[in-house]
């Protein structure tokens, strides 16, 4: 990989994008170079991070030294991009920005850094333990080592899908706003299973494994979900009486509103 690369805000996502890079050698500790937003973040990770990377307060002047690296990973928070300007100093233009910010366009990105080649990228939380989802959308002449080195940051944490840009908006609300959903979901059919008399911690054990066992059901078998639905529904029994239920309370269509819209204020990031 390259010899450096710096990375502009470090939050849980930035971790869990370089960590496993360093776990396995294929970058040095000394060649990571950090620009967190305040002292309390810098002394924070200084203490608890586990390697010893160069790290800056952005307010510092030795923070411009991330400029110097032809590599940057940009995870702050979409909110703060305006805070943000590049450096005055930057002699080339084969320097090469992967963004992880929600919503933030390829066109506006490259607006705010003229003298980087932008690359796009949605990635989800299941990526801090391995488990993530990470779509990329490919600025303009990018080159092909650049497209490597790009997929190369995320091979070792996520599944890796390419996409035009106009799709990230929709990956985004399925992949990295579906974890709060799913979650919601468990905690509601767990507090179904406390209601009917079940300890809280083992209702919602008891969820989590009969998610995990449906969806294996449904990969082994090569399932459809109405296959599954169908599979365990009986007339006149317990599942259809569940689902009359939900259909009445338009589960199914608020789901489908749900994912519309975050994608839509996805977009409005742009």
């Amino acid at each position: 990989m390259t010899h450096k690369i710096a990375i502009i805000g470090f939050g849980n996502i930035a971790k869990a994008i370089i960590t496993p890079l360093l776990d396995k050698k294929l970058i040095k500790p000394e060649n990571v170079y950090c620009v967190v937003n305040s002292k309390k973040s810098l002394e924070h990770i200084k203490e608890n991070y586990k390697y010893n990377i160069n790290i800056f307060d952005s307010s510092s002047k030795d923070s411009k030294i991330v400029w110097d690296c032809k590599v940057k990973l940009l995870s702050v928070k979409p909110q703060h991009l305006k805070d943000i300007a590049e450096a005055d100093n930057i002699k080339t233009k084969d320097n090469l920005l992967v963004s992880i910010l929600a919503g933030v366009s390829i066109n506006r990105l490259t607006q705010k850094f003229p003298n980087h080649k932008c690359v796009r990228v949605v990635t989800n939380i299941p990526i801090t333990v391995g488990k993530g989802l990470t779509g990329i959308a490919w600025g303009e002449k990018i080159t092909k080592d650049q497209k490597q080195f790009t997929k190369e940051l995320f091979q070792n944490t996520s599944k890796i899908y390419e996409f035009t840009e106009d799709s990230l908006d929709i990956f985004l609300a399925l992949t990295s706003s579906g974890p709060a959903i799913i979650a919601l979901i468990i905690e509601a059919l767990s507090d179904g299973g406390l209601s009917g008399g079940l300890p809280k911690m083992l209702s919602e054990e008891l969820v989590m494994e009969m998610i995990l066992g449906t969806i294996s059901l449904i990969k082994e078998e090569k399932l459809t979900t109405s296959d599954v639905k169908n599979l365990v529904t009986s007339p006149g029994g317990t599942t259809i009486s569940a689902l009359r239920v939900l259909e009445k309370k338009s589960i199914r269509s608020a789901l489908i509103e749900s994912i519309v819209s975050a994608r839509n204020r996805s977009k409005d990031f742009s």
